[in-house]
């Protein structure tokens, strides 16, 4: 358990923050009024006051917020947490979704102190229940549940642009959870290649997920562009996974034939794009579930032999 000491925000990007006593977190968004707010996974930055406090003891004159911080909390060591882990401050929660950071030398954080710490010990979250926090309150850290870790994109304009609710990912979502999977991250990005294929190798490369759920993008509109995000990431593909959804679909809809999902291996994580409507996911990622676990063991090497059958 840690005590939240300075609660900070700042107008613009790569600039330091300046503490507020209380603000409100918005779900899905992150801290009203905040540059670093939007629908991204770094919604919300936080670091360890005794990671302040040795900086400080070298000399260098850094007040609450000088690294570009959201939350200044005493008693817990942030960069030792894995991705996934859950915090918790009166109805506020958070996800972790990523540990450090490349440094920017050019920011206005490093020119001013000639150093910079966030990159190496502060840590980034995304906002999952709103509410408001203020400098003394409690944070608690709640560690992942073990087993295979999901990271979720959705690909949707209308979406990214908070036009709408994003149902399908939430589906995704429960099914994943329901049958035993960690979801450690969850990402909403307009139908942009560019920045679906970085979603992709951040979750893929950063060791997050084993597991990729994709949902929307895969169909025939000049905007959907994840199958070829996701094959453009890709090592290996794994045809088989889209070919077992769409004849199972068949039997619902004739048009499951107009779906161009794919799935591929990207080290040691497995990608699947699945439809973006809440009914399909519903019934596309039922239908494979319960046989991608098998798949991961392998993958991820827990079961080296698929010839043997264990109890």
């Amino acid at each position: 358990m840690g005590t939240v000491r300075a609660v900070c925000l700042s107008a613009e990007r790569g600039t330091a923050k300046h503490s507020v006593g209380t603000a409100e977190f918005v779900a899905q968004h992150g801290l009203r009024g905040d540059a670093h707010a939007g629908t991204w996974h770094r919604q919300v930055s936080l670091l360890s006051r005794g990671k302040v406090e040795e900086f400080r003891r070298r000399g260098a004159q850094a007040e609450d917020g000088a690294f570009g911080e959201n939350l200044l909390v005493d008693g817990i060591d942030f960069s030792s947490l894995p991705v996934g882990t859950r915090f918790r401050c009166g109805s506020v929660e958070l996800e972790l979704t990523q540990v450090g950071k490349e440094c920017h030398r050019h920011c206005a954080v490093f020119a001013r102190l000639g150093d910079c710490i966030m990159p190496r010990e502060g840590v980034f979250a995304r906002v999952i229940r709103g509410g408001t926090v203020s400098a003394g309150d409690e944070l608690t850290a709640e560690l992942p549940a073990p087993g295979y870790r999901v990271g979720i994109i959705t690909a949707s304009d209308t979406g990214a642009r908070g036009e709408r609710e994003d149902a399908s990912g939430q589906a995704v979502r429960e099914i994943a959870e329901a049958a035993g999977y960690a979801v450690v991250s969850r990402a909403l990005l307009p139908d942009d290649r560019p920045l679906l294929e970085a979603e992709l190798k951040r979750l893929c490369d950063g060791g997050i997920a084993d597991l990729v759920l994709t949902t929307g993008g895969t169909g025939f509109s000049p905007r959907d562009c994840m199958p070829e995000a996701t094959l453009a990431v890709a090592e290996r593909a794994v045809p088989g996974i889209p070919e077992a959804m769409r004849r199972e679909s068949a039997d619902v809809t004739k048009r499951a034939m107009l779906s161009r999902a794919a799935a591929a291996i990207r080290g040691r994580t497995l990608i699947v794009n699945l439809p973006g409507s809440t009914k399909a996911v519903r019934e596309c990622l039922g239908f494979i579930i319960g046989d991608l676990r098998h798949g991961l063991d392998i993958l991820t090497g827990r079961d080296a032999d698929c010839g043997v059958t264990r109890g």
